[in-house]
């Protein structure tokens, strides 16, 4: 992976690349910026930089890169690292670089487990470290999600960042860095990234996909941003008409009062698993958001709906106004905090199904 297949963030590659020539690496990097910004990949280019671009790095099979990743204990009871899933981490990366959680706990076979950074991971970081470099350069070790560490993996980094071995970098990628400890912080250079230009994804599309250009314009607009996003599009057709189909019979059933019929679709939509119950709850919000602008007659310079959802539209579009359209964003706002919290999503999709009854008869 080189600079060169980094998909735009053309400013921060510059900076990286002038700071390794004038020999002013730091010794932790918190490249920080939104799912889809190119972030990761970035921060696995820099490292190839940093070790001469030797092939083990290419491979990601470098002994002197290292990675630390949000897992699940594969066996209850007894204590997992990171080291036992590198291979599915390898893989992921080699194949599809611009991802997210989502795609991470499918490639690691997560189900509906919730993933961390243990706190046992400190030891592992502390004792690769500890060694001299097997090839007499740096040593590399990135971090993906710092703000999922356990707070005694985090305060045990702290240490390490205090005082770092010798020609070691760190490279923590966050997504979210108001939840990393503000000393972590503090003692990190942090680089921000911006969202991706819609015309860097769509020629990216054009180019190393082979995407229609229509469509690549489309999806590059409706990722808004999200390189990871814009290839779930692609390749997550399937998944998309699901929750289309989920999101209709909700909005019919609501309009029609089927408290009974609502009660089964919320245990239906409960029953998806944590992540999937995440991606359903952003593209009921696009759903919510893309409606609303179709009332303005702006169809075909603002609005980002496929042909089937457009169709839909067409009927649907006058029930989603100024007098409901705040209300029901910021019902689906609760719904995603509470599940993110592990509220029962049996209740909280139930209590939403029946809050739609009123708030789609509010015209």
């Amino acid at each position: 992976m080189e600079f060169s297949d980094i998909i735009g963030q053309d400013a921060v590659k510059q900076r990286l690349k002038s700071e390794l020539d004038e020999g002013k690496v730091p010794h932790a990097l918190m490249l920080c910026g939104p799912e889809g910004c190119g972030a990761l990949p970035l921060a696995v280019a820099y490292a190839k930089m940093l070790l001469n671009g030797s092939h083990m790095a290419e491979n990601l099979q470098h002994p002197d890169l290292h990675f630390v990743f949000p897992i699940y204990k594969k066996s209850s009871g007894k204590d997992s690292y990171c080291d036992e899933f590198l291979r599915e981490w390898r893989e992921q990366l080699m194949t599809r670089p611009y991802f997210g959680m989502s795609e991470w706990m499918n490639m690691a076979g997560a189900e509906n487990q919730q993933l961390i950074i243990y706190a046992n991971e400190s030891d592992s970081i502390t004792k690769k470290l500890s060694l001299k470099s097997s090839q007499g350069g740096y040593k590399v070790m990135i971090i993906w999600l710092p703000e999922k560490m356990h707070e005694t993996c985090a305060n045990k980094i702290l240490k390490l960042l205090e005082e770092p071995p010798l020609q070691t970098v760190f490279i923590l990628v966050s997504e979210n860095p108001d939840r990393v400890l503000q000393t972590i912080r503090s003692r990190t250079q942090m680089i921000s990234l911006p969202r991706l230009k819609d015309e860097d994804i769509e020629a990216y599309l054009k180019d190393r996909c082979s995407i229609d250009p229509v469509e690549a314009k489309r999806i590059a607009r409706s990722a808004a941003g999200n390189m990871a996003q814009a290839l779930r599009v692609i390749t997550s057709d399937a998944e998309n008409e699901y929750f289309f189909e989920l999101f209709v019979e909700l909005m019919r059933l609501a309009y029609v009062r089927k408290v009974k019929e609502m009660k089964i679709w919320s245990e239906k939509v409960a029953g998806m698993g944590r992540e999937r119950i995440k991606a359903f709850l952003e593209y009921c919000q696009k759903m919510i958001r893309e409606n609303f602008i179709y009332n303005f007659g702006r169809q075909n310079d603002l609005n980002y709906m496929s042909s089937q959802e457009a169709q839909f539209a067409v009927k649907f579009a006058p029930f989603i106004n100024e007098n409901n359209v705040i209300g029901i964003m910021e019902e689906l706002s609760l719904c995603q905090r509470d599940i993110a919290q592990n509220t029962a999503a049996k209740i909280v999709f139930f209590d939403f199904a029946l809050k739609m009854i009123v708030l789609i008869k509010n015209r």
